[in-house]
This record gives C-alpha cells, sequence and structure tokens, in this order.
C-alpha cells in the first residue's frame, strides 16, 4: 500500500506531510497528516516515536494541525444518511468496527487505527519507531484514546485525551452512535465504553492525563460523563496514576487544545522516551 503525498509544509523545522492512501478496512481514500520532525527529516536512520491523534466530531485531519498544533473518519462512501446528522455517520464513526449493516462494511476504523494504518505507515516511513507509540485524542477522538488504549494493552506505551466522551454508552452522542453502529444489545456497547473497560483493567497502572474545561457546553449537556470514568477508575483501584484536570473555563474548541496541547506532548514523551529503538524499558 502506497501513500500519495499532496502536500508538504514546513513546521517547526521539520515536514508536515499531507497524505492520502486507499484503505481495504474502510473501502475507501483515507486521508491524514503526519509531522515528521528535524531529526526525521534528515536523518532517515534516525528512528523517531509516533504520537497518534485521533480527532473529534465532524473534524478532518487538518483541524488537529491547523488550530490545535499537532485523523477523522471514513468518508465519500455514500451509504443513506451517513450525512443527515453531524453526530452519526460521515466523520463520526467512534472508532469502533461496526456490526450492524449498512455500516459494518466499511466503519471499521477501529481495524484502520490499530492496524491497517499503523503497519502502513511503519513500512513506508522506516524513521518511524514501531515500537515507540502512543496516543491522544480528542472528544470523539479522546474516546477513541482511552478506549483503543485499555482494549490492546501493551500497543500503546501511554494515552491522554482533551474532554473525551468518557462513558458514551450513558450519554446521547454515545448512544445514538452504539445503536447504529452496533444495534440495540447494550452489553455489547460496554465492549467500546472507556468507563466501562477501566472497570475490569488489570494490565498494569493507567497513568492517563485527560483534560476537561468547566466551561465546555458538552461537558454541561453530560455527554462527556469525566466524573464516571474518575469513579470507575477509583472502585477499580485504577485511579493511582490518572490525572484528571477540570480546567476553568475552558470549552470545547481547539483554543482549548492548543492550550494544554505542550503537557500532552510531554506526558506521551515521558513514556516513548523511557524506552530504548528495540522498546526495551530504559534503566
Amino acid at each position: 500500500m502506497s501513500f500519495k503525498t499532496t502536500a508538504a509544509i514546513a513546521s517547526f523545522g521539520g515536514k508536515l506531510l499531507k497524505l492520502t492512501h486507499e484503505a481495504s478496512t474502510t473501502g475507501c481514500e483515507m486521508a491524514l497528516n503526519l509531522y515528521l520532525p528535524p531529526s526525521a527529516s534528515t536523518n532517515s536512520a534516525h528512528k523517531v516515536p509516533v504520537l497518534f491523534y485521533l480527532a473529534g466530531l465532524t473534524c478532518t485531519g487538518d483541524n488537529g494541525a491547523e488550530k490545535g498544533f499537532f485523523q477523522s473518519g471514513a468518508r465519500g462512501l455514500k451509504i443513506a444518511g451517513e450525512d443527515d446528522a453531524y453526530d452519526f455517520g460521515t466523520g463520526a464513526g467512534f472508532y469502533i468496527d461496526a456490526t450492524s449493516p449498512p455500516y459494518s462494511q466499511n466503519y471499521k476504523m477501529q481495524s484502520y487505527i490499530t492496524s491497517e494504518l499503523p503497519t502502513a505507515l511503519f513500512s513506508a516511513f522506516p524513521q518511524l519507531d514501531a515500537s515507540r507509540v502512543s496516543i491522544t485524542g480528542h472528544s470523539m477522538g479522546g474516546h477513541g484514546a482511552l478506549t483503543l488504549y485499555l482494549k490492546n494493552p501493551g500497543m500503546y506505551k501511554s494515552v491522554s485525551a482533551f474532554a473525551p466522551i468518557a462513558n458514551p454508552t450513558q450519554c446521547p452522542w454515545g448512544e445514538k452512535a452504539f445503536k447504529g453502529y452496533i444495534g440495540e444489545d447494550r452489553e455489547a456497547w460496554k465492549k467500546h465504553d472507556a468507563t466501562e473497560l477501566l472497570k475490569g483493567w488489570k494490565a498494569g497502572a493507567f497513568e492517563a492525563l485527560i483534560d476537561v474545561g468547566t466551561g465546555d457546553n458538552f461537558y454541561k449537556q453530560k455527554q462527556l460523563l469525566p466524573e464516571n470514568l474518575e469513579e470507575a477508575a477509583k472502585v477499580s483501584g485504577n485511579d493511582k496514576g490518572l490525572v484528571l484536570r477540570y480546567q476553568d473555563g475552558y470549552d470545547h474548541s481547539y483554543f482549548f487544545i492548543s492550550t494544554f496541547a505542550t503537557d500532552h506532548i510531554n506526558h506521551a514523551a515521558k513514556y516513548l522516551f523511557a524506552y530504548d529503538t528495540q522498546g526495551r524499558q530504559k534503566l
């Protein structure tokens, strides 16, 4: 599988590549951004760690790079009804593999993000270090980051999230998405809910960084429910490494993300650089 580079933009001494490729999991062309820092751009033998950023509802691959200084869902599939609402269908795949038709054929963002995309990237860009990978995301992407981390112990060195949909089985956004993509079985929904997954987490310390703005209207509307995740962490004994910060007055926008982006990058770096290029933990 080959990537097509549609643009290469100088940024912070490195290159921001705008890429597209045909994905077999989603059955369509996928677009993403890849930032190569100066060391990777000038020395292909120097492997750099990878931080995946998953975008929120309606967002494209450009939002994070252009507004937050840091990818989204399958688009253009022409499935009836997929463009009827902002919170379901196009740009709202919830980073799961749908099991209910007509979405089950193409809406496979979980498989795309955890398997097809990294395999393709590490093959096409040998300067990326496949043994050192972390994940973060915003809103729906924060839900994706948390759940993919919890579903795949060991795949990611760290996880963080900005204003994540932390308990989707209990909020309107999640209920709508899961009914459409999975069906009416609420027990099946729990496999894609960070709060529910955390209750059974036994793969070591859950050292996550999460930021939520107190001025976020979606937080006020009970779409995010970070308190439920925090309670699940306490009940399951997984709260020791969880850092959940309520940022006074901040909303859901990219102003919020850009304000705290450095903290999240530093959080990932702490774990990514704790390992050598063979994936062995440094002493």
